[in-house]
């Protein structure tokens, strides 16, 4: 009888096995957990998120009761002590070098196809409340937090980073490698003029809120040819340069743009974009809420509330399989062409986890022993039933 590997099974497939070794060999990650290696762990984590475990109990329970189907998955038996142990010591860096890994394999090349390279920058507060008492407070929360650079063409993050509640959120953006010909999406939190700066030399561009504190100089009004968005109207366009205060320079060429949106509230915003018209750069900003849909679907359908683990390793470990299992949905999607809602698909496999049949199908009934009719005979018809 022919194999058939479970949905599991399938999700986990763009994994390479050989580059993951080798970056476990790069980290030392099975430096003290021989017997619960981190394909072990890997997979076990990813078990959880996808099938909403809240507890360690939980998590090893539905684990042992699929031992069936661990040699095709290439683990073993789970157990809280080892996996608690491992949440505690296993390095991070893998599962975050592991994350790139799997972003440079489904981003699709943007550049080939000639569309236009957008990132949205955002971050989103993990809390942790009275879960832990090593947290920093930010003076909202007490956690840590999660930064994310989206690509909205590919509908993925890109790149991510986990910092203490209290890390201003321009630090992430700064420590990213600027794109020449992106253009950055961002909000009023990453007003940085060294940074605005550092974007327009390397060839890239920016588009943000200003802030109310900002002043500029009008230097030349733009005429408007179109007025009208969707959900928007331009009342402004202008060419300003900063009013010069004390120490603080920017000496790029800077737009402003002033629009009103349906619901009346009125935003100013800044770009050093001189090409776009002024419809355009407002439809990239109006964009960027598509990063808050991203974290609220992560934080409602992946479990970051709950954690199985209450040190700072064992949460960020948590964190990061939740995003490496977020890219293997999108992954899965798309490779086997799935036609339904990403909500609805991640539904699906959370409840079919261990169930043998091709994703493409998942939705499906299993092709074992189908319905056959019978035949169609005169219902007065004397049949005889042989014992």
């Amino acid at each position: 009888m022919r194999y058939r590997g479970s949905i599991l099974g399938d999700l986990l497939k763009p994994i390479d096995r050989r580059q993951f070794a080798a970056v476990v060999d790069r980290h030392h990650g099975d430096a003290y957990d021989k017997s619960f290696d981190s394909w072990n762990h890997l997979v076990s984590l990813i078990c959880g998120q996808l099938s909403g475990a809240r507890s360690l109990r939980e998590l090893e329970a539905a684990w042992q009761a699929n031992t069936h189907h661990h040699y095709h998955l290439g683990v073993g038996k789970l157990s809280r002590s080892t996996l608690s142990d491992a949440n505690r010591r296993r390095p991070t860096a893998i599962f975050a070098e592991l994350f790139g890994l799997l972003v440079a394999q489904a981003a699709p090349s943007l550049r080939r196809d000639g569309r236009e390279m957008v990132r949205l920058i955002d971050s989103t507060p993990i809390p942790l409340g009275k879960i832990v008492d090593w947290a920093q407070w930010n003076g909202r929360i007490r956690g840590l937090k999660l930064h994310v650079a989206y690509d909205p063409k590919a509908d993925m993050p890109e790149r991510l980073s986990i910092t203490p509640a209290n890390i201003n959120d321009i630090t992430f953006a700064r420590q990213m490698p600027i794109e020449q010909g992106v253009t950055y999406v961002v909000d009023k939190a990453y007003c940085h003029y060294g940074w605005w700066t550092e974007i327009d030399r390397a060839g890239a561009r920016f588009v943000t809120r200003r802030k109310t504190n900002a002043r500029f100089r009008t230097i030349r009004r733009r005429q408007l040819a179109d007025c009208k968005g969707d959900g928007f109207t331009i009342l402004g366009d202008a060419d300003v340069r900063r009013a010069t205060k004390g120490n603080v320079r920017l000496d790029i060429a800077m737009r402003r743009i002033r629009l009103k949106r349906d619901n009346g509230q009125i935003l100013d915003l800044l770009t050093n974009d001189t090409e776009r018209s002024a419809v355009e750069i407002a439809a990239l900003y109006k964009a960027r809420w598509q990063i808050e849909l991203l974290f609220r679907w992560i934080k409602q359908h992946l479990n970051i509330r709950r954690f199985i683990g209450t040190s700072d390793n064992a949460i960020r470990l948590q964190i990061l399989a939740a995003m490496i299992a977020f890219l293997l949905l999108r992954i899965a999607s798309r490779l086997h062409r799935t036609a339904m809602l990403p909500i609805r698909f991640a539904q699906l496999v959370g409840q079919c986890l261990f169930v043998r049949k091709p994703i493409a199908r998942i939705d499906k009934p299993p092709l074992v022993n189908p319905h056959k009719p019978g035949s169609k005979t005169d219902p007065n018809q004397l049949n005889f039933s042989y014992a």
